[in-house]
């Protein structure tokens, strides 16, 4: 999740657009496992739940997939549309938080929530939100704490934090991030690209 002011989540780092080549090749990690977690699940059309810039949305047209991103701040979203009208791929861009999102109008087959809980003040109920648009599928990964932070401050960056990123109001490791979706959904398959965890999770059944 990448935003344009602390307001807006803290976290202003573009890891996409990284020219560090250690970096770039630990998000390109993460971007094959995502990949694979997607053609798992066979989906047509997705919701990208917390966009940003949109750079997993535009790569989830650009594999064929119909698209839909939403995010809590307009001012995104411009940069979004923007990169996908440079990408040349059709994407429906709506300013919407998550807790106000309507299984009616923003259920989708498949869900992406990808750096975005870490950042929420109450990710217990933006995953029961989840819960309701995953039809069946959700993908969601967070930082994989405390490495994430370790990390941080072995490059030497927010030492006064004790490495948290800003914006970071959450810290799961492994083990307890996979508890966390287990409580609302069928964890699929897990995956660990350094320093993220990213499950793949199908929706638990509702009531008829």
């Amino acid at each position: 999740m990448s935003v344009e002011s602390a307001e807006a989540g803290g976290n202003v780092y573009d890891k996409y657009g990284t020219a560090n080549p250690i970096e770039r090749r630990l998000v390109g990690r993460f971007m094959a496992r995502f990949d694979d977690l997607v053609d798992r699940t066979g989906a047509s059309e997705a919701h990208e739940v917390g966009c940003g810039e949109g750079e997993l949305s535009i790569r989830l047209a650009r594999k064929g997939l119909r698209v839909r991103g939403t995010d809590a701040f307009p001012q995104v979203l411009e940069e979004a549309r923007e990169r996908a009208r440079v990408a040349g791929v059709e994407i429906d861009y709506e300013a919407v938080p998550v807790e106000q999102l309507d299984p009616a109008r923003h259920r989708a087959e498949l869900v992406v929530c990808c750096e975005v809980l870490e950042h929420l003040a109450d990710p217990e109920g933006a995953l029961g939100v989840l819960s309701e648009l995953a039809d069946p599928w959700l993908i969601a990964s967070v930082p994989r704490e405390p490495l994430w932070r370790v990390l941080n401050m072995a490059r030497g960056a927010y030492w006064g934090e004790l490495g948290n990123t800003p914006g970071h109001l959450n810290h799961w490791s492994k083990p307890g991030f996979l508890r966390f979706v287990s409580s609302r959904f069928e964890v699929i398959e897990v995956g660990s690209p350094l320093p993220w965890t990213i499950a793949l999770c199908r929706v638990q059944s509702r009531p008829s």
